[in-house]
């Protein structure tokens, strides 16, 4: 009988890293990806510590460094694999496994978080195809993140619905403590926000995938990883380009009942993302995070709220529909011609509900982000991420927020994404 992850295997002549058999009750595996990290048995002793589920778990930690990383690095994860070696001998048990792959000089052209993640992630397949597992749950973490003490029970949980297939988990970055200085809790305060306010405004516009996507805070079956296509290899936004793979397949639950806690560390061994985002708030002249003006948002809704008329529409019907949309929505659709994906989406669709679906596969995450760049290239400014908030908040007919800070503001944030999410 054909193994579920057989295809997946033969296509990316994937060979087992790993060379213990899985305990025949493993159902999660974590992957860690870690290069020049320093702290990793906080990390590692964080999980530690957590509840046990019913099912064995184990922790795959890949150890990963580029050909043109530097000696320290590669040091600093010399040291990493013999210190964590060391804290494995005595702090593994049966239910709870360490794992670790060491990987160094992956050609430059490769090396970054989505290749050692994909690392991780294709090693967790391979043994839960040598178990038959294919709804074995791959959480996703990073090597600088820890978590709540309920984080197994309630992944745990949240799976017994066999129909989950991928679930992002709720975070929060430290933003005050004694482990950096204040202007990086400044930093990620600012730029929390800005997830929180970019995943309500997708909401707000009824995007049905207004997801967050942190690489350290999701989980998805295996066979959901495998029938995408699995992880892919870019050194950063590699969770980003992933999980909008998967979120269409459905069955994405938001699982609000624990938290991860990311790091808010400044980093410059990515382009971009949290660490990047830290980082350029800190090298900047003026302390300020800007982002897409809301404005943008709500003249894409006036789109979206016309999607029934989108359905078997003729050219002629949708020039006039042009004209009645705001200009930034209009133009935009005119410099990508969307006419000919409409008509594809349209051609292919038997049904709304269909049409729906095939749309916003193509007016995905990614052209919903085109978007958004041209038209703060040629109608709006971006602007600072309180203003946003400020207006995305009178939008939802919350209270006023006037004097809020920053601070405050994502306060209130935390506390409505859970609520609104469960």
């Amino acid at each position: 009988m054909k193994n579920f992850a057989d295809s997946y295997i033969k296509r990316n002549n994937l060979l087992p890293k790993i060379s213990e058999s899985p305990n025949k009750d493993l159902n999660i595996i974590v992957v860690i990806p870690c290069i020049n990290e320093p702290l990793l048995e906080k990390t590692l002793l964080s999980l530690k510590n957590c509840q046990k589920p019913k099912s064995a778990v184990e922790l795959i930690v890949v150890i990963n460094s580029a050909e043109n990383s530097s000696n320290l690095i590669k040091a600093q994860n010399r040291k990493t694999l013999v210190e964590t070696e060391k804290w494995i001998k005595n702090n593994s048990s049966d239910q709870l496994k360490y794992r670790i792959i060491f990987v160094e000089n992956i050609p430059k052209k490769i090396a970054g978080a989505g290749y050692a993640r994909k690392i991780g992630m294709d090693e967790a397949i391979l043994r839960f195809s040598e178990l038959e597992n294919e709804n074995g749950i791959i959480a996703s973490f990073d090597a600088d993140s820890t978590c709540q003490e309920n984080y197994f029970v309630e992944i745990e949980k949240i799976h017994e619905n066999e129909k989950t297939n991928v679930c992002t988990i709720f975070f929060e970055h430290d933003i005050e403590g004694e482990d950096f200085p204040q202007d990086v809790y400044d930093a990620i305060i600012e730029y929390e926000l800005y997830l929180r306010y970019y995943k309500n405004a997708l909401n707000y516009i009824n995007f049905p995938y207004s997801f967050q996507t942190v690489g350290s805070s999701f989980t998805v079956r295996a066979w959901v990883y495998t029938k995408q296509g699995g992880m892919n290899r870019r050194q950063a936004g590699e969770d980003f380009y992933f999980l909008h793979k998967v979120f269409p397949l459905g069955n994405v639950q938001e699982l609000n009942t624990t938290t991860v806690f990311p790091s808010p560390r400044p980093s410059d061994r990515v382009p971009f993302g949290t660490g990047k985002a830290v980082q350029k708030y800190l090298e900047a002249e003026k302390k300020e995070l800007l982002t897409y003006n809301f404005n943008a948002f709500i003249h894409l809704k006036s789109f979206f709220d016309r999607i029934n008329k989108l359905y078997k529409i003729d050219l002629n019907t949708y020039n006039l529909l042009l004209k009645n949309l705001p200009k930034p929505v209009s133009n935009f659709l005119q410099s990508i011609d969307f006419f000919l994906n409409l008509k594809e989406i349209n051609d292919n669709s038997s049904s709304l509900k269909s049409f729906k679906k095939r749309f916003f596969n193509t007016f995905n995450a990614f052209m919903i982000l085109k978007y958004l760049n041209f038209v703060h290239e040629n109608f709006f400014d971006k602007i600072p991420i309180n203003s946003a908030t400020k207006h995305l908040l009178s939008e939802l007919k919350q209270k006023q927020f006037d004097n809020f800070s920053n601070k405050q503001f994502l306060q209130f944030f935390r506390k409505f994404d859970r609520r609104v999410s469960n």
